[in-house]
């Protein structure tokens, strides 16, 4: 039986695919690009597999991918 320590594992490393994501280090969290909130793993919806970065949310990833306005 697999058994958590109360103790968080730390920030994942992960290789973001087009409909999944593949685990290079194990983690609890990965850091969202724009916000730098922790986005725990079995809530990550958004990121970009171009730029291999994670999003809090829509709004994050939105402001990621349009042109910086002057």
């Amino acid at each position: 039986m697999l058994t958590r320590s109360n103790r968080p594992a730390g920030e994942a490393r992960l290789h973001y695919l087009d409909a999944d994501i593949e685990m290079l280090s194990p983690g609890d969290y990965v850091v969202c690009a724009v916000t730098g909130r922790k986005i725990p793993l079995q809530a990550l919806r958004y990121w970009s597999v171009d730029r291999q970065e994670a999003y809090w949310d829509a709004e994050a990833a939105a402001s990621r991918m349009l042109p910086a306005r002057d």
